[in-house]
This record gives C-alpha cells, sequence and structure tokens, in this order.
C-alpha cells in the first residue's frame, strides 16, 4: 500500500469516528436514562457509552484516546460509581424494609423519567459503573496491545 492510500484510509477512519462516537454517547446515555421504563438499562447503556473509547482509538490511535479519557479518573470514578449503587441499595434497609427495595416508589407518573423512585437511582449506578469499568479495560487492553506493537 502506498502512502496516499494509508492517509485515505486513516481521514476515512478518523471521519467515521468523529460521526458515530456522538451517537453511541448519546444513545448510550439515553438506554440508561430510559432503562427502567424500556428494555435496557444501565448495563446497555454503559457499554454503549463506552464504546466511544474504542472509536477514539480507531480514529486518533492510543496516545490520543488516553489524552482524551483519562485513566486515573476512570478508575476513580468506577469506585464512586460501585459507592452511590451501595447507598441506593442501602436506601431500603435505611427505610427498615430489605436491601435494594425502591423506597420512593410514589415519585411522579407512571412512565415519566423519574418516575419508578430508587430503581431509576440504581439503574443510573450502575451505568455509570459499567461505562467506567469498560472504558477502562478497553483502555488497557489498547495500552497492551500498543506496547506489543511497539
Amino acid at each position: 500500500m502506498s502512502k496516499k492510500e494509508i492517509k485515505v484510509k486513516n481521514y476515512i477512519i478518523k471521519t467515521a469516528a468523529d460521526f458515530f462516537a456522538p451517537i453511541g454517547l448519546i444513545l448510550g446515555i439515553y438506554v440508561i436514562l430510559h432503562g427502567h421504563l424500556s428494555p435496557g438499562g444501565g448495563f446497555q447503556g454503559g457499554v454503549l457509552v463506552a464504546s466511544a473509547a474504542v472509536l477514539i482509538y480507531l480514529g486518533y490511535g492510543y496516545e490520543k484516546a488516553t489524552k482524551t479519557l483519562n485513566v486515573n479518573l476512570l478508575k476513580k470514578s468506577e469506585s464512586i460509581a460501585a459507592l452511590m449503587y451501595s447507598f441506593f441499595a442501602l436506601l431500603g434497609i435505611f427505610y427498615a424494609a430489605n436491601f435494594c427495595r425502591n423506597v420512593f416508589y410514589n415519585v411522579g407518573k407512571p412512565g415519566d423519567l423519574f418516575s419508578s423512585g430508587t430503581i431509576f437511582l440504581m439503574n443510573f449506578a450502575v451505568g455509570y459503573k459499567v461505562l467506567t469499568g469498560i472504558g477502562f479495560l478497553i483502555l488497557l487492553m489498547f495500552g497492551l496491545l500498543n506496547n506489543e506493537e511497539a
């Protein structure tokens, strides 16, 4: 392959990454926020949002991906998300019910975004945990792949 062919392919990949990364982010956030109302939820939406890391890597390489997505911030955010889920799950015990109990069940009208009480909060925490955890794992795998190529 000539240098011109490689440059054209890189331009196409960068353009595709620029086009599809925002779509993946918006779709993933939508799935996380509406997971308690429709099929999907925190896990599926978190994986969709984390796919943006793959697109950034494919379009711009490992250095740009690690500059854009701070690995240390992802690790700390994953811990915060786990604490968030634990707190929301413990609310049931604090309200004299069982673990993971929906204690704010009478909030909002059925079908509204904030109508499921604690379920929405736990779903959001799961989505946040998955997007940070999978995003970190993706960058870790690409880092190992990048070291093998050098």
